[in-house]
């Protein structure tokens, strides 16, 4: 297919409007489906897949054919669709009054950085959950995921604590999460 392509784009570097047809018509379907996936939306990932096409025809001189075509349409298209995204951000303002309600701005909208007592007696008993069954880890485990996860210490600085190599000690990592994954399956 590339090859075909790659001829196709030779004819249209030579004048021939014609040859880039054939080509939209190889990529007009994985074009669009990429934009419909980045924009959720029918119609601008029409706009965008056939803005990309046009884009690659005006700019086909710059396009370097010792590169796979697909990956330049591809990258033209992600581009706009970045685009598009940015330029669709909301345009309203916190201290705005939102409609139906006396008085209330977005301020009030806006949730709480802090955790509701709920959250945050589900959080403690989580965390005390998972503190029992580390306790129940075998040792050489228990070490490598507290230091690994509690301490948030490096690979190199658990190697060194525990005068391990790092390979054994990811390996325990690994091993332990396993550990603690099927203990937890109960939960």
């Amino acid at each position: 297919m590339e090859l075909i392509v790659k001829q196709r784009i030779h004819q249209v570097l030579k004048g021939d409007q014609n040859a880039f047809g054939e080509v939209v018509e190889l990529y007009k379907d994985k074009v669009f489906q990429l934009c419909f996936r980045m924009l959720g939306n029918r119609h601008e990932a029409e706009d965008m897949a056939q803005e990309a096409f046009v884009r690659a025809y005006v700019n086909i001189h710059r396009f370097n054919i010792q590169m796979k075509f697909s990956t330049w349409i591809y990258r033209i298209a992600t581009n706009l669709c970045i685009d598009r995204i940015r330029k669709k951000k909301p345009d309203y303002f916190l201290d705005a009054e939102v409609a139906g309600t006396d008085g209330l701005d977005m301020y009030s909208q806006i949730a709480a950085e802090v955790a509701l007592p709920e959250e945050q007696l589900e959080s403690l008993e989580l965390q005390e959950t998972i503190q029992a069954e580390i306790l129940k880890l075998p040792e050489k485990y228990r070490s490598v995921i507290v230091l690994k996860y509690i301490e948030e210490l490096s690979l190199k600085e658990i190697s060194e604590i525990l005068d391990l190599p790092i390979g054994t000690v990811k390996t325990r990592i690994h091993r332990g999460r396993e550990a603690l994954r099927k203990q937890m399956r109960h939960l």
